[in-house]
């Protein structure tokens, strides 16, 4: 099959297909008549691996790890386990981290309804947020 077959029938675009191709997730076999690339089912496995990867987030070097283990015949589940267990942790940060600024804007946005409005001077541009918003210096 060739490229846009393989992209058609992943449901992906022939753009994706030439991207996993040049940097050597997946590798057709070229004919040696026309030139034309051929993908069979094998790298349509892999590519279906690689897409499925992508939408949990894996990174291209994550699946290429990945994709070396495999290839040596070696189990890759203990490592796709430590990576979604790392992601996992750095996720739950980002969300607590969220959370703590969902936080702060909330109590901005109510502290703010009864400020006025003031100018910018030389020293200030907008009071709402230089000066009422002290967290004890906080800021990352």
């Amino acid at each position: 099959m060739r490229v846009t077959e393989l992209a058609n029938a992943m449901n992906t675009t022939p753009d994706t297909v030439r991207y996993y191709t040049r940097i050597g997730l997946i590798s057709p076999v070229k004919s040696t008549e026309n030139g034309y690339k051929s993908y069979g089912k094998k790298i349509q496995q892999r590519l279906k691996f690689i897409l499925s990867a992508r939408k949990l987030d894996f990174s291209v070097e994550e699946i290429k790890e990945i994709l070396t283990e495999a290839d040596k015949g070696h189990t890759a589940c203990p490592l796709v386990r430590e990576i979604v267990e790392h992601r996992l942790a750095e996720t739950e940060k980002q969300f607590q981290a969220a959370l703590l600024l969902r936080e702060k804007l909330r109590n901005a946005i109510s502290d703010w309804q009864t400020k006025p409005d003031k100018d910018p001077t030389g020293s200030m541009i907008c009071h709402l947020i230089e000066g009422d918003l002290d967290d004890g210096g906080n800021d990352e």
